[in-house]
């Protein structure tokens, strides 16, 4: 798989990222490198990393807990302490090694820590190789609310291993592939076709597809890097999905649900409201449906949730002068940005889940 290059940053992959890793590395003469690690990525990552790099600039690895809750401000904190009392300055490296907590706290600390180092990610789950670690987006959360603090900012490469994919459950895996099949949803319906039969996928299939859905993002967040139009199509699922995240991860009644779990629901959630709204067709909803409910295990969303779930809709980040925002179908490859819904017919959406569960399950 060729590198991708972009105006401010480049993206490698499998054998080609230590080579350009290593480069970089003699170019830029860093007076010291940090590896942000997770305690799960220091354990299965950490080792085979390092056994790649090839320089003699002095390393020291930072260790946060693993987990969305840990995506805080408060851990920020730990690690910008770490950074002063090992004596970083700013001709210093921080390269993130892990999943999107990761590449997103690290990212958002290189670039506050002394105004900005440089900073590297290198993704080791299947959700932060072809969402968090490409297109800039750096940040925490706001106690349960995702993502509320944060910059934009690429920096230098993303580097995408394959192989770290090993060390994943199988319920990680299942997590990063609903954003790529949201990326077929909103793209094109041939990729989306290329997704959806997992049955026949081998591993290399996968690498390939990981390569195009890395190409998709790239090429939406190049065009609108700060998000004013058409990088919003990437929220497709996320408004009501990031809503259904929060609140199960803050409610101690609920099970936490992974971030591509929540996605999948959002993604069924709103195809519902889409063709509603927008007259997408009813039978490529049921299709959706379908798909999804058949890779990803159901979720109990009782009345009583949605409420509370709707409430949380206020805090997304695309709404704007009071109004909630949602990306939207007209088909599949043809989103419709900035569209308003009102709380009955995400009420109605919720049953045409809920109802579909009860379908399935009989």
């Amino acid at each position: 798989m060729k590198s991708i290059h972009t105006k401010s940053y480049s993206i490698h992959f499998n054998s080609n990222c230590y080579t350009e890793l290593n480069s970089y590395l003699d170019a830029h003469h860093f007076s010291k490198i940090f590896i942000l690690v997770d305690t799960n990525t220091h354990n299965y990552c950490l080792s085979g990393f390092m056994s790649n790099l090839n320089t003699a600039t002095p390393i020291e690895v930072i260790e946060i807990e693993s987990g969305e809750e840990n995506k805080t401000i408060d851990t920020c904190v730990g690690v910008w302490n770490a950074l002063s009392e090992l004596g970083a300055d700013r001709k210093s490296l921080m390269i993130n090694l892990g999943g999107g907590v990761v590449t997103d706290l690290g990212g958002f600390v290189a670039c506050t820590f002394k105004r900005g180092i440089k900073y590297i990610n290198v993704p080791t789950s299947l959700l932060a190789m072809v969402d968090a670690s490409v297109g800039g987006k750096t940040g925490v959360d706001l106690g349960a609310l995702k993502n509320q603090i944060g910059v934009i900012n690429s920096g230098d490469m993303v580097l995408i291993d394959t192989a770290f994919l090993d060390t994943l459950p199988q319920n990680h895996l299942k997590s990063g592939f609903a954003e790529m099949l949201k990326h077929g949803l909103i793209y094109n319906l041939k990729y989306w076709n290329k997704l959806i039969d997992l049955s026949k996928l081998t591993m290399n299939d996968l690498d390939e597809l990981i390569y195009e859905s890395v190409i998709i993002k790239k090429d939406i967040v190049t065009k609108d890097p700060l998000e004013t139009n058409e990088r919003k199509h990437l929220n497709f699922g996320h408004t009501l999905g990031h809503a259904i995240e929060s609140y199960f991860l803050s409610e101690d009644n609920k099970e936490e649900l992974l971030h591509g779990e929540a996605i999948a629901i959002g993604m069924i959630l709103e195809c519902y409201l889409s063709a509603e709204l927008l007259k997408f067709p009813k039978e490529d909803l049921e299709h959706i449906n379908l798909v999804i409910k058949k890779m990803f295990r159901t979720v109990d969303i009782k009345p009583s949730d949605y409420d509370p779930i709707i409430e949380l809709l206020k805090y997304d980040k695309k709404n704007e002068h009071g109004n909630i925002n949602f990306v939207l179908l007209e088909a599949i490859g043809k989103p419709k940005i900035d569209c308003i819904v009102d709380n009955e017919l995400i009420f109605k959406a919720f049953e045409y889940y809920k109802n579909n569960l009860e379908l399935e399950n009989n």
